[in-house]
């Protein structure tokens, strides 16, 4: 469907017609097979006596059915209009083969700054996500495409959030890339619903009626079980908890990983990616005694979060319980008031002594929950993604995670 689509749009390439020029059509060859690929989904759909696009399940939903078909139709001109796949030519013609650094590109932060620490100067290291930016709403343009398709080594998160890159690789010829998808590198989870946490809603279930809180409807009250509907499809379709590099004995694993990749994709700097790879792991080692001695002396095991909970493999590698507003892949920031109350009760009755909120949040729930129990708001860091200052400033995961151990000793006293 994408290539015929590509056919009625995309203007044959003249002779002398340059990959750069013909590039600048991206844009506009993207926005019309998009409408068309939306169309022809609904018209299916209608068809089969389903839903149309616009009334799938949620708004996460609708986007990365989005992402995914300006994607596909994207990848496809991408992989025949912007010079020959898997040569790691750039955008301005120079090869890399034989010649440059390694090209190595990274959806998300932690791919990045796991890469970073091994790779060192070798080679030249690109995030997709800008810093700053919402992990989970993130959507790649056309030029991010091109530099996936001429890169070297592509490291993704994988998971529901990277739906999108299945399609833009199988576009691709990829024989010459190596590819670390980091949710393959361990022992994947279930994103789980624990006692109190609201799961993801459709449009039209709740309503807005405060900073952070809504109301919703009484069928999804939080800690009842989803519609029937809903139960068969997480049957259908297990959706694992992406967030696997919180856990610092993950971490090691992707990084084992990676370094495996930058060897294989530059064997003449494998020495070198190899002595920098034990010596990261020895620091990652060195985390994770911090964080076992911090939970082995604290007086308590559960932490509570007024925000997204994307710390389920941290949890689970330090036996610690824990009670979030949601879950880790949640798009929703409005609360129910019934879970804002559910978080305050357990607070109270455990007298717990820190709300959790993580990175790049508005804080508006962990600071009206603060407000009513005296507990204290205090950050702590999933690593999804950096602020613009601390990413120039070249802070790591390691620095990151070193804050965390503070903070989960201040949260466990």
């Amino acid at each position: 469907m994408g290539r015929h689509l590509l056919k009625q749009y995309l203007p044959n390439k003249p002779a002398g017609f340059s990959g750069a020029r013909h590039r600048s059509n991206i844009n506009t060859i993207t926005k019309k097979c998009t409408r068309s690929l939306t169309g022809l989904c609904a018209k299916r759909q209608r068809l089969k006596g389903g839903i149309g696009f616009g009334s799938i399940g949620t708004r996460a939903k609708r986007r990365r059915f989005l992402a995914l078909a300006i994607l596909m139709a994207v990848a496809l001109f991408a992989s025949t209009a912007c010079g020959s796949p898997g040569t790691g030519q750039d955008s301005d013609g120079a090869t890399q083969d034989g010649g440059g650094k390694l090209s190595v590109v990274a959806s998300i932060f932690p791919g990045y700054d796991f890469a970073r620490e091994i790779a060192g100067d070798q080679a030249d290291l690109t995030m997709l996500l800008p810093p700053g930016a919402e992990s989970h709403s993130y959507e790649p343009t056309p030029q991010d495409i091109i530099k996936i398709q001429d890169c070297d080594v592509f490291i993704y998160v994988g998971g529901e959030s990277d739906e999108w890159v299945a399609g833009i690789l199988e576009s691709m010829d990829t024989g010459k890339m190596e590819i670390v998808t980091l949710i393959d590198c361990v022992e994947a989870v279930p994103e789980e619903i624990v006692e109190g946490m609201q799961e993801e809603e459709g449009e039209g279930d709740e309503t807005e009626v405060g900073d952070g809180i809504s109301t919703e409807n009484p069928d999804t009250n939080a800690g009842e079980n989803p519609g029937d509907a809903d139960a068969s499809e997480a049957s259908e379709d297990v959706e694992y908890d992406e967030h696997v590099w919180t856990s610092p004995r993950n971490a090691k694993l992707i990084v084992e990983k990676i370094s495996e990749a930058l060897c294989r994709a530059d064997a003449a700097n494998a020495t070198t990616y190899k002595d920098r790879t034990a010596s990261y792991l020895r620091a990652l080692d060195d985390l994770d005694s911090e964080f076992q001695q911090v939970v082995d002396q604290a007086a308590r095991k559960t932490i509570i979060f007024g925000d997204r909970f994307p710390f389920r493999y941290f949890a689970d590698a330090y036996g610690l319980s824990y009670f979030a507003a949601f879950p880790g892949c949640s798009t929703e920031t409005d609360a129910s008031a019934a879970t804002v109350k559910f978080l305050i009760d357990k607070i109270n009755a455990e007298k717990i002594p820190v709300i959790f909120y993580i990175e790049l949040s508005n804080e508006k729930m962990a600071d009206a929950i603060a407000e009513s129990t005296g507990a204290k708001p205090l950050l702590l860091h999933a690593c999804h993604n950096i602020t613009k200052a601390d990413f120039e400033a070249g802070k790591g995961y390691l620095d990151l995670m070193k804050d965390n151990v503070n903070a989960l000793k201040e949260g466990l006293q």
